[in-house]
């Protein structure tokens, strides 16, 4: 590392030699599931016979465009489902979840969350708190929920007698969003949704997916009924610059379709505007940048505990998404690290960003990203709601060489 063009004391860059020795298992690991999620998306594009016409650009109602179907297919191989909606209609994760769930639910119909509380920015459109216009429950869509143990583990004894009052829809968020219970890997969801099918055949099984998308070796498209994503974080690659993915069942697929256009046009509209070659590219590197962010969470992890702070997950935990927390304990350090992780950003390292009152949230959140796509979380980037307990969430990196080096950058402003 050139001492000359990164402000690291020699202690940290002992911290992170150490890391990486402590953390070679688990790069091995991440290397074996990258070959694996590669090799599989090279087979995908060669079974849906991707040409360089599946770039061309569509305008107006986008009839006939090739390359959206492709993309389609693509998606439902390798998340093993029996189709998808890729589109960058989706303006968001939120949006793209907000679809799905319009799309499956009705009137008089139960939601049940099997995971918590969901995170702060899907409470207005489930109608959670404060009233938001358009909500599900302004529709009359009921709302349950299946608290997690105290130790943030799923309560499956809950989720069992829960499922007596056969809810149209069992809800499971895989990442944590603003909290530090464990992420669900592949087997939470798998027990989830089989103990669901055993005891309510009918109640479809959808899964928030955002985050955790070629983390493991299987896709949880063999277990659930409907999952959503965004292609600004896991699966676009750090190359498409907007939209999401929802895949599932052909007849779930087909009426969130009904929702994100109208009945009856469904995914038969709907134009690329020349984006397609962007959504394409993305997607195919997205299992090689998927892991370049996984080393960087866990070289994070371990050289956070090296320098005496708490991290979730450990270093040799496992994992179900991309995303490190870091418990820092104050405040100030807490927005000493975002700044330092802002500072060894490629875009606008320049920038010192300050808590705000972001749109969504119930408290000041503080973000760093300097991203080439806004909002990016495959892009290296680090945000916090100042709370206790204090907790940074960490996630992404395009490059482990440059996440590496920003975490040591972040370290030594906390260390002031």
């Amino acid at each position: 590392m050139k001492e000359k063009w990164f402000d690291i004391s020699p202690r940290l860059r002992a911290i992170g030699e150490e890391a990486m020795e402590m953390i070679r298992p688990q790069l091995a690991e991440i290397e074996r599931i990258t070959q694996y999620q590669q090799l599989k998306m090279l087979k995908a594009f060669q079974h849906a016979n991707v040409s360089e016409s599946c770039f061309a650009p569509s305008t107006g109602y986008g009839y006939g465009d090739r390359g959206r179907e492709v993309l389609d297919r693509i998606y439902a191989e390798m998340l093993d489902t029996e189709d998808a909606l890729v589109r960058q209609h989706f303006a968001s994760g939120t949006h793209t979840l907000t679809v799905a769930l319009f799309g499956v639910l009705r009137p008089g119909d139960t939601m049940l969350c099997v995971t918590g509380t969901p995170y702060d920015t899907l409470h207005g459109v489930i109608g959670l708190g404060k009233e938001s216009s358009g909500s599900l429950k302004e529709f009359g869509i009921r709302y349950e929920q299946v608290d997690l143990r105290k130790d943030g583990t799923v309560d499956l004894e809950g989720i069992r007698q829960a499922l007596g009052g056969k809810p149209k829809m069992v809800y499971i968020q895989r990442s944590r969003g603003y909290s530090l219970r464990p992420t669900l890997t592949n087997r939470e969801i798998r027990e989830i949704a089989e103990l669901t099918h055993s005891l309510s055949p009918d109640t479809i099984v959808m899964l928030d997916n955002c985050y955790g998308e070629y983390v493991e070796m299987e896709a949880p498209g063999k277990w659930v009924d409907l999952m959503a994503g965004s292609l600004i974080k896991n699966p676009g690659g750090g190359i498409a610059p907007t939209g999401g993915y929802i895949a599932g069942r052909h007849d779930l697929v087909e009426a969130c379709s009904y929702r994100l256009t109208t009945p009856g046009t469904g995914k038969e509209i709907g134009c690329t505007l020349g984006l397609n070659r962007e959504m394409f590219l993305g997607t195919y590197l997205a299992p090689m940048v998927t892991a370049e962010a996984l080393k960087t969470a866990v070289f994070a992890a371990a050289a956070a505990q090296l320098s005496g702070f708490e991290a979730s997950p450990r270093f040799d935990e496992p994992r179900g998404d991309i995303i490190q927390a870091i418990l820092l304990g104050n405040e100030e350090r807490l927005i000493r690290f975002c700044q330092g992780i802002q500072a060894a950003s490629p875009i606008d390292s320049f920038v010192v960003p300050e808590p705000w009152d972001m749109p969504g949230y119930d408290s000041k959140v503080i973000m760093a990203a300097g991203a080439f796509t806004l909002g990016s979380s495959i892009e290296l980037s680090a945000d916090a709601p100042l709370r206790e307990p204090f907790a940074v969430w960490m996630q992404g990196s395009l490059s482990f060489v440059t996440g590496k080096t920003a975490m040591l950058q972040a370290l030594s402003r906390v260390e002031g």
